[in-house]
């Protein structure tokens, strides 16, 4: 076997010891197996065994499995015994288990055709169920037409409950003991409270479930949980006054519109001692221990359930529908349907709930005990295998799936004992018992020599082993303890304080024998030194050049170092151009070390952003392209351009931000390429077929650039000088209207102005008329 030995390296010291480590580790119980090899030895991988000359004599048990009863499967129900009547096979296998050796059996299920049905009708009787106790009163006859489409053989019973009629749960004031509806004006008129009441047997006489029904009438409780589980439990547990036989599949239908008290609850009212999970019907079929008991826990429920091969239906109203789905979830083989609120609906749910019952299988697990791990692999009517899956879905009657059950015991037990489980589909009463032994102790073991005289008498002999007696000690229980004992283990030891023989050895009378080791050898006179513990490269001991000594490695010529892996040779460094890497790194354990900025390579003849790479390259491309320059002997350009691609273009595209752009002159032209250093380490170039050349000038065309030139610079400086002179007038004309502005006189007051007219007054005296006027003439 390659790589790391389980078995050699797990230091079993006995048959028993090496059986544990794994599987696949066999013991040699040879008796001079070990006469150049260490006890460890014996334990090893059944080829290395035998290649080693223990044929005949190894120890190596494995699982096996044998089935004891199987008995066909059945394809229909009625008609036959229940005995007959057949739906999972095997019925029994015996497996031997060897700790991690796991084992596999097929189990098939199927759902028989025209299986018998019992269905126990388990209703609320509290005040807000009375419209649904009307619906039902000829459910009965109904119910069985419908049923009877499906089985020939179908039986159905009555029971009913409200709560434990104790506070608080119900009205226990004097008052309230014939009626505890007094005083509701809605209801006036109840029965008392109770807790379940077994009402009929399961009968095929449905004329008798109609009549039960007819007689009843609803009840009243405090609260708004009911106690229903209570219920649930004694029509599961009650075997016997409920009527459910063993060959048929058992149906019980809960009916309700609120929510169940559950475990704990019963403390409010008192009562602190859990349920027993015992039948309590007195004789007058009703629950005795209503008033005794705490209500049944969600574990206790699914327990006594799957022990009686029941099918739990919640029938709930659609407001509690989300928390009874939930409790399916926590009760194995328990389906929920929404209910109307009149109950309408009763008999299509129950036929829909049994079908979905009878299209899945569900394996379970009873007793499994806890050294033993189970994996499934379902294999359903698609014909694909569901690894980690136990149930098959969308089945119809008839139909027959498989799984695969795997089994692997993880420990031995601690005594020599046998287990047993059980492999049960859920609501099935059919069921696979599976017988559990071990295989944890060696042949060998059974034909043990006591006082053997290949223990020199003082030890037993078993498996090629001596286990000496107390006070004496070695291979063959040749050395005594004592003041010779521990002299003897003293020799062993290479300093005090230091374990027997570096703890990887034996120490047999002053000497030590090193163990084997898949490793290399151990040596040394205290078993201290090896060939294996060296420093290491990559995984490989000194690198590969050198050899393991006692801990340290011996290197090989040309190279140095802890662990050899640094050489000596510089030839691996040298570019192609002779260069120690190119001028551009150190020489350092046979490899370059590039220091230049940029450089890269097994020789640093990479680098993009070196100066003189163009060069470089175009040496490649004139002796590649054009054999000519001066690499251009063919082998000489092959050798030192032999990584790069040289590809010729019309049109030089200079996009690619990573290529980089050289030129050189070539006849008064120029030629243009790109080169770009790919990851694999090659380079490449792109080049231009022919060289850019470009054509001499015209004189004409010489003279007219001049004229234009000057003509152009002219126009350029007058249009500069207008714009300079428009610049310098706008100014003074702005400073003109600022200092206008800001005259401190108006037009009125100026001083120096005279108006264009003049006034001047005569003064005259004249008659006119014999009157006499005296004034001015304008």
């Amino acid at each position: 076997a390659e790589g790391l030995n389980l078995c050699t390296s797990g230091s079993a010291t006995s048959c028993e010891e090496c059986l544990l480590i794994h599987p696949k580790c066999a013991w040699c119980s040879k008796e001079d197996f070990s006469s150049t090899k260490s006890i460890t030895s014996r334990c090893d991988f059944l080829q290395n065994l035998v290649a080693n000359g223990c044929a005949g004599a190894i120890e190596n048990p494995s699982s096996s499995i044998s089935v004891v009863r199987n008995v066909p499967l059945s394809s229909k129900g009625s008609g036959q015994s229940h005995l007959d009547v057949t739906q999972i096979t095997p019925q029994k296998v015996a497996l031997n288990l060897r700790p991690g050796d796991r084992t596999s059996f097929r189990v098939q299920v199927r759902q028989v055709e025209d299986y018998p049905v019992d269905l126990y009708y388990l209703m609320d009787l509290s005040l807000s169920m009375n419209d649904d106790l009307d619906n039902i009163r000829n459910l009965g006859t109904k119910l069985a037409e419908e049923m009877r489409k499906l089985t020939s053989n179908f039986r159905l019973g009555f029971g009913s409950f409200v709560d434990k009629n104790i506070s608080p749960f119900s009205y226990t004031a004097p008052r309230y003991q014939n009626n505890p509806c007094i005083g509701y004006k809605l209801f006036p008129s109840c029965v008392p409270s109770f807790g379940f009441r077994h009402l009929l047997s399961l009968t095929d006489k449905v004329d008798r479930f109609n009549e039960e029904v007819r007689k009843q009438k609803v009840s009243r409780n405090r609260d708004a949980p009911e106690g229903g589980f209570d219920a649930i439990l004694q029509a599961a547990v009650c075997k016997e006054k409920i009527g459910w036989r063993k060959e048929a599949s058992h149906l019980l239908v809960f009916t309700t519109d609120d929510v169940p008290h559950i475990a704990l609850d019963g403390k409010l009212g008192g009562l602190v001692q859990p349920h027993d999970g015992q039948c309590h019907l007195n004789e007058a079929n009703e629950y005795s221990a209503s008033s005794q008991l705490d209500y049944p826990s969600l574990a206790l429920l699914g327990e006594k359930l799957a022990e009686n091969n029941i099918h739990l239906i919640f029938a709930v109203t659609k407001s509690h529908y989300i928390l009874y789905k939930n409790f399916t979830t926590l009760i194995p083989g328990t389906t929920v349907e929404i209910l109307h609120k009149d109950s309408k609906n009763i008999i299509e749910l129950i036929v829909k709930a049994y079908n979905s019952i009878r299209s899945k299988v569900e394996l379970t697990v009873w007793d499994s005990p806890e050294d033993i791990g189970l994996t499934f692999t379902a294999t359903c009517q698609d014909g694909l295998s569901y690894p980690g899956l136990r149930k098959c879905g969308d089945l119809k009657i008839g139909d027959t799936v498989s799984f695969e059950v795997a089994v692997e015991a993880r420990s031995c037990p601690a005594e020599d004992a046998s287990h047993s489980f059980t492999i049960k589909p859920a609501g099935f009463r059919d069921t696979l018992e599976v017988a559990v032994s071990y295989s944890c102790q060696c042949g060998c073991t059974g034909r043990a020599a006591p006082a053997s005289a290949k223990c020199s008498g003082n030890g037993t002999y078993a498996c090629g082993l001596c286990e000496c007696e107390p006070g004496y000690l070695g291979a063959r229980c040749e050395c005594q303890e004592g003041a010779m004992g521990e002299l003897h283990h003293a020799l062993c030891r290479e300093a005090e304080g230091k374990p027997l023989c570096s703890g990887r050895g034996e120490c047999s009378c002053n000497q030590c024998q090193c163990y084997e080791s898949e490793f290399g050898n151990i040596y040394g006179p205290f078993c201290e030194c090896d060939d294996f513990s060296c420093a290491r490269y990559k995984g490989v001991l000194c690198s590969g050049h050198g050899e393991c000594h006692c801990g340290e490695c011996k290197c090989h010529a040309g190279y140095i170092g802890d662990n050899c892996n640094c050489s000596t040779e510089t030839d691996s460094c040298v570019s192609s151009d002779g260069q120690m890497c190119s001028g551009r790194g150190a020489c350092v354990c046979g490899k370059c070390q590039c220091t230049e900025p940029g450089a890269f390579g097994e020789t640093c003849e990479k680098c993009p952003t070196c100066p003189g790479v163009c060069s470089t390259k175009r040496d490649c491309i004139e002796c590649k392209l054009f054999n000519s320059g001066r690499l251009a002997d063919n082998q000489t350009c092959q050798k030192h351009c032999k990584d790069e691609i040289i590809t010729t273009v019309d049109v030089l595209e200079t996009d690619d931000p990573n290529a980089i752009l050289c030129a050189y002159p070539v006849n008064n032209c120029v030629m243009k390429f790109t080169y770009l250093e790919l990851p694999s380490g090659k380079s490449n170039l792109t080049v231009l077929k022919e060289p850019a050349c470009s054509s001499a000038p015209s004189a004409v065309t010489i003279v007219l650039a001049v004229i234009g030139s000057v003509v152009l610079i002219g126009i350029i400086l007058l249009a500069l000088w207008k714009l300079l002179v428009t610049i310098h007038d706008r100014r003074e004309f702005d400073r003109f209207q600022s200092e206008r502005s800001r005259a401190r006189y108006e037009m009125a007051s100026n001083p120096l102005y005279r108006k264009p007219i003049s006034t001047h007054n005569v003064e005259f005296t004249f008659n006119k008329l014999n009157k006499s006027y005296n004034g001015t003439v304008d």
